[in-house]
């Protein structure tokens, strides 16, 4: 493992740009789905079953990968590998399912109310794709975006301990998964790492899943002035990233991530 670059070691930001370029090429490829969370909504059918597995996935996605990976894989097995299915028709019998799930501090409470915020999402409001698209078409914007699916996600009620699991940006949050999971939805590419389902939203509109490995990497390479992961964080690297690719500023997602994960000590 050698250590990582540093933003002195390159001339220009067109070199900055092209030693990005490169290590996208060298992790967006097939193989990142073996041992990547994303590996859930690829293993199912419908639009609806992808997205939903999806941002199931991508709310547990925090801690050890395996774990993170095993753990998904027990929730899509629950329901049948039909989420949107059994979403909209679960018995209370079928519920009993998920009596025990645990992930962390995502527990089969929390579990329950996101099944029953997702069944009023797509009988309610259009479905996911609906409620995210109304809030870039509002402002063109992620923040507004994730708050008004939020506000959507936690119309019902709910207890307080659940609201947790889905980020708010405005209280700082980097609102890491979500953003993964807008990732997964909307990029498309050859490779075929991310979906590419939702075609009402611009990739260009996305913001960097930022955690604690792409933070250390971007201010490593001078994308990142900001010392704390925080939404401020996010929009500042967000903005550099633009500049580098203005359609498509979050596919660096796989260069920081891979230089963050296996290329640095």
């Amino acid at each position: 493992m050698k250590r990582l670059l540093t933003t002195t070691q390159f001339s220009s930001q067109e070199k900055l740009k092209e030693f990005l370029d490169e290590k996208v090429e060298l992790y967006n490829r097939n193989n990142f789905v073996e041992d990547d969370p994303v590996q859930i909504p690829h293993l199912l059918k419908s639009k609806e079953d992808k997205e939903i597995g999806a941002f199931l996935a991508a709310t547990i996605a925090w801690g050890q990968r395996a774990t993170i990976i095993r753990n998904a894989h027990s929730l899509i097995e629950r329901m049948d590998h039909a989420p949107h299915d059994y979403i909209l028709n679960a018995t209370d019998q079928d519920l009993r399912r998920m009596e025990g799930f645990v992930h962390r501090t995502f527990n089969d409470t929390d579990l329950l109310y996101f099944l029953s915020a997702l069944k009023n999402i797509y009988l309610n409001h259009g479905g996911m794709e609906a409620v995210f698209a109304h809030g870039f078409q509002t402002a063109s914007e992620t923040t507004h975006a994730i708050l008004h699916f939020r506000n959507v996600f936690f119309e019902l009620e709910h207890l307080a301990r659940t609201q947790k699991h889905v980020a708010n940006p405005v209280k700082g949050s980097t609102a890491k998964r979500i953003n993964m999971f807008l990732r997964w939805m909307v990029r498309r590419d050859a490779n075929g790492v991310d979906l590419g389902l939702w075609r009402t939203i611009a990739p260009a509109n996305l913001f960097l899943p930022l955690d604690v490995h792409t933070g250390n990497v971007a201010r490593q390479l001078g994308l990142l002035e900001r010392k704390q992961n925080d939404w401020k964080a996010v929009a500042e690297v967000t903005s550099v990233l633009r500049e580098l690719d203005p359609q498509d500023p979050i596919k660096y997602d796989f260069a920081l991530f891979g230089l963050g994960v296996y290329e640095t000590k």
